[in-house]
């Protein structure tokens, strides 16, 4: 098992940066709690960070890999 070796797919990588966008804007735009926008600011960020370099450690952990 390598930690960092890329297991994200072409489709999996495109919905994670669309999502991590998303999940950016919403927290930037919402007029709510600072805790909840920063929590979905976090998600939003390790979305778009997971979709750009084409890894995620969940990933590797449990053994998944959507990368062909």
């Amino acid at each position: 098992m390598k930690l960092f070796e890329k297991n994200v797919g072409q489709v999996d990588r495109i919905v994670r940066i669309v999502i991590g966008v998303a999940l950016l804007a919403a927290a930037y735009l919402w007029q709510t709690d600072v805790i909840v926008r920063g929590i979905v600011g976090l998600v939003g960020l390790v979305a778009l960070f997971t979709g750009i370099m084409g890894t995620c450690t969940l990933y590797s952990l449990i053994g998944v890999n959507t990368n062909k």
